[in-house]
């Protein structure tokens, strides 16, 4: 009588541990992607403007709400409102870490021109910006 050898069975990959992973990824990217674009609700204006190079590091973005307020899109201080004296000490720590870093002011379009011509002055005399750019939306096309 011949005796037959027993057959391993082939090594199966079990998949459920990954698929458990990839859930849970999905869903801790799900609730982060929400608060890295939170920031200052403006109503920008619209313009027919160059946008700035993807290549240069992302720029400071001094924002100006229609009530007069600051904000700098820096560490804690992108939903706090600052003052003047505040925004500078930002700006300035920011360019001790970075010195090569661009400013753009990110104004509400109901804010008063001089609020805006002020963060500006502000940001040339005070912390030493010697080049800064205005944000605006793209024109709509009708």
């Amino acid at each position: 009588m011949k005796r037959h050898k027993k057959r391993k069975p082939m090594a199966e990959i079990n998949v459920v541990p990954y698929i458990d992973v990839m859930l849970v990824l999905l869903i801790i990217f799900m609730i982060t992607a929400p608060l890295v674009t939170a920031g200052v609700k403006v109503d920008l204006p619209s313009a027919d403007a160059e946008p700035m190079s993807t290549d240069d590091e992302p720029p400071l973005v001094a924002s100006i709400d229609k009530s007069g307020n600051y904000y700098l899109s820096v560490g804690d201080s992108r939903d706090k409102s600052l003052t003047e004296d505040e925004l500078i000490d930002l700006i300035k720590a920011q360019q001790a870490l970075k010195p090569n870093t661009q400013i753009v002011v990110n104004g509400d379009r109901d804010v008063a021109y001089g609020r805006v011509i002020r963060l500006m002055v502000l940001l040339q005399e005070n912390a030493g910006m010697q080049s800064i750019g205005l944000m605006t939306e793209p024109l709509e096309d009708n």
